[in-house]
């Protein structure tokens, strides 16, 4: 398992693929898979049988995960940027390498 450099919570940039330029903030993250699910991002239907919670039954729209590879994190600026890792006293803290930021 490897070190995600996207956390829970940052707000970030599709880069790639169908979703390409949407923006959105990050509300799960699947280490052993290495996705992460964004805000109104890759909306999937999902047919639901009915249930006790849902009696009806019907089409669910819901967010699907998206591979880390294709997010971008975003400065406070609005432009994406590749993350680094920086010892500030005695913390570690992930900084912008776009604009020296930490994060």
């Amino acid at each position: 398992m490897t070190k995600l450099k996207i956390k829970t919570g940052d707000t970030v940039r599709v880069i790639a693929g169908e979703h390409k330029g949407s923006e959105g903030k990050v509300t799960k993250i699947f280490h052993a898979k290495n996705r992460a699910i964004v805000e109104e991002v890759n909306m999937v239907s999902k047919h639901v049988k009915p249930s006790a919670q849902n009696p009806q039954g019907g089409i669910v729209k819901k967010e699907a995960s998206i591979h880390v590879s294709n997010l971008s994190l975003l400065t406070s600026k609005g432009e994406t940027t590749r993350v680094g890792y920086k010892m500030e006293g005695d913390k570690k803290v992930r900084f912008s390498k776009k604009s020296n930021e930490v994060i």
